[in-house]
């Protein structure tokens, strides 16, 4: 498949929508790409401008203090101890990894790329961009023979849903089977709300009680976007498998995909400052606590959405409809139409919206719900 066979950039499609919702009297509440709006940590941009006399190559696999900050994250977040600086790797932000890696991994016509039921596109384009075949299923025992690259999302986007240390063993265990690699998409890790994740980490698919110490063909991928508000900076890594980590490198080099030094400095920096982590996740806990009612009090019902920076949704109609309908409220959605073909009634709210911006869209759904409710009890006839 050519990059020109690719389908229209299904964000396109939502620009009338959003030219409804600017019209409203009290302006837009912009809730359908997760971009943070919070600013960066000074604790990274001061480590980016001290970084900025680059004027050498960066090597791709990253500097060694870069790599053994990114070990030592593993083992105090996620409680994966030991690992090599040889089984880690930087990416320039994550969404070029994953689109790239059925090239990086050989794949073509004839094989199988399966990806969750609700997935971010960029799961299925990277399959088509070389011919092979995607599938989208949630279950180990239905992945088919051919699979060569599995991806499991934890917590997912769109649907906040995270799969435990058995959901992620059972996903290793079927995916050796195949002889396939499994990537774990965990860019929300740090974002858990619901119990148990609210007070425990969202288990990574190197945790060794997934993995019992053995790291083949398994691959977990991580971005500061979220976490740290580094979205402009495209600040991300992998790590895994030795083995595939150095294929991966070795088509990196010959690619030119190096993550440029001040990045890097800055990636250090992040990584070992958890109090800025802990201060915007208290933001976001702000945001979901105020917009998650009044998104219920609206007429929706939230499915999953445990972690992460979304709140999965529906009022059982078509996506679109209840687009449009928010649209009128001034508040623009993503619809589930992008995540799939599985969730057709399903919305994406983001909570990487300011504050003032997030009270405002729950106030607008809170008065539509009690007019909503209101019209329903006109219907009621009298006794």
């Amino acid at each position: 498949m050519a990059v020109a066979d690719l389908a229209d950039y299904p964000w396109d499609a939502v620009a009338p929508y959003a030219q409804k919702a600017r019209s409203h009297p009290d302006g837009i509440v912009d809730l359908s790409i997760g971009s943070p709006v919070d600013p960066t940590p000074a604790v990274v941009a001061d480590a980016l401008r001290a970084a900025t006399d680059a004027h050498a190559y960066p090597q791709t696999v990253g500097t060694a203090s870069l790599r053994a900050a990114i070990a030592e994250w593993y083992h105090r977040r996620r409680g994966v101890a030991g690992l090599s600086p040889d089984s880690i790797l930087p990416t320039v932000g994550s969404k070029e990894l994953v689109a790239l890696l059925p090239l990086l991994l050989g794949l073509g016509p004839g094989d199988i790329v399966v990806h969750p039921r609700a997935a971010y596109p960029t799961y299925e384009v990277g399959a088509r961009l070389v011919g092979a075949t995607p599938v989208a299923s949630d279950d180990p025992a239905e992945w088919p023979e051919g699979t060569r690259l599995v991806w499991v999302n934890s917590p997912g986007n769109p649907d906040g849903r995270v799969l435990d240390v058995d959901a992620l063993r059972a996903a290793v265990t079927r995916a050796r089977e195949l002889g396939a690699v499994l990537a774990s998409d965990e860019c929300y890790a740090e974002l858990g709300w619901d119990a148990p994740w609210d007070r425990e980490p969202v288990p990574s698919v190197l945790d060794p009680r997934v993995t019992a110490g053995d790291l083949h063909g398994i691959l977990s991928v991580y971005s500061l976007s979220k976490q740290s508000n580094l979205a402009g900076y495209r600040a991300a890594f992998l790590a895994g498998d030795p083995a595939v980590v150095a294929r991966l490198l070795t088509a990196r080099k010959h690619l030119g995909l190096m993550l440029p030094l001040p990045v890097q400095a800055a990636m250090v920096a992040a990584l070992t400052d958890d109090a800025h982590v802990a201060s915007q996740k208290e933001l976001y806990r702000r945001r979901r606590e105020i917009l998650r009612p009044a998104v219920e009090a609206a007429g929706f019902r939230i499915d999953a959405s445990e972690a992460g920076l979304y709140l999965w949704a529906t009022e059982g109609r078509d996506a679109w409809e209840s687009i449009d309908r928010l649209a009128g409220l001034g508040i623009l959605a993503g619809p589930g139409h992008f995540y799939g073909v599985h969730f057709p009634q399903h919305i994406r709210l983001s909570l990487t919206a300011t504050d003032d911006r997030i009270t405002a869209a729950a106030e607008r759904l809170r008065e539509a719900g009690a007019a909503r409710h209101g019209e329903d009890a006109g219907t009621v006839a009298p006794r």
